[in-house]
């Protein structure tokens, strides 16, 4: 008997429509912006286009890009807190789903992001959303584990954003998020080898440009994943004098995380002397 072929699904990501914005309410004024954080931008913008060029088949069922849809919020972070050399690139993987996926800040939990760094922005919506992990925007106040102990750690050791930014800048490896037809999120190593590979060429060249651009001394990735994948891209590019470690990843599926997470890193920000960079002055 003759067998039909499959057809596979295709989600191609393209520039996001004219979006309605979710929130009325404009940027606020960014007075410590600079050149470094429009060369920065400019960088984002480079790697929009050139990922939109990427094809995701099945199991790939929805594709978000919150340096699109949440352009405002995002650009709103970086004029603040990229606007000056940094030493440290903390690296995280990809977007969580209440978290940047909602607001274009990485380990985007709410509560930091609008009440500590005081981060503003219209917020619109991916081409095609999942009923089950719509975009929100600023007024999602569903917190993310990974967030909340990422933000609460560095808050308690230097109190004040400016303080913690001062010698580090925190991103993503990859920006774009991932997602079965039942809403499962797939990570970027998950993907098949024919979809990964071209993703993770565009990703390898831009966080090279981003650490050249950033004159990053040490990136520490957040997980095994941010730091091999990183080890691997500055290799590729013959960049040798860039430090590259980890510290463990606050996702509340690693069970060692659950334990005390702060303590943790603490300890591991000490063993790699790295704690100098998170006391207040």
């Amino acid at each position: 008997m003759a067998t039909k072929a499959k057809r596979q699904k295709t989600t191609n990501q393209k520039p996001a429509p004219s979006a309605t914005p979710i929130l009325s309410t404009p940027p606020t004024a960014t007075p410590g912006s600079s050149q470094m954080a429009e060369d920065f931008l400019k960088l984002t913008d480079a790697l929009c286009t050139d990922l939109r060029q990427l094809k995701f088949v099945d199991p790939v069922a929805y594709v978000y890009n919150p340096l699109e849809y949440a352009k405002e919020p995002h650009e709103d972070y970086v004029r603040k807190f990229c606007n000056s050399p940094k030493e440290v690139l903390l690296m995280g993987m990809n977007p969580g789903p209440f978290g940047m996926a909602q607001n274009g800040v990485p380990f985007g939990e709410y509560d930091f992001v609008i009440n500590w760094m005081k981060i503003t922005g219209n917020v619109g919506k991916p081409p095609k959303e999942h009923p089950k992990r719509q975009i929100i925007g600023m007024d999602c106040q569903r917190s993310e584990v990974s967030g909340n102990r990422f933000w609460t750690l560095w808050k308690s050791l230097c109190q004040t954003p400016e303080a913690f930014f001062s010698h580090t800048f925190v991103y993503n490896y990859c920006p774009l998020v991932f997602m079965m037809e039942s809403s499962k999120n797939i990570t970027p190593p998950m993907l098949k080898a024919n979809m990964r590979d071209p993703l993770m060429n565009i990703c390898d060249d831009f966080i090279c440009k981003m650490i050249k651009l950033l004159g990053i001394k040490v990136v520490v990735g957040i997980g095994k994943f941010a730091e091999q994948r990183t080890q691997k891209a500055l290799k590729n590019a013959g960049i040798e004098d860039v430090k590259v470690v980890s510290i463990m990843h606050p996702s509340p599926i690693n069970p060692a995380a659950n334990k005390g997470w702060n303590q943790i890193v603490i300890k591991q920000l000490t063993e790699l002397d790295l704690i100098q960079y998170y006391k207040p002055s």
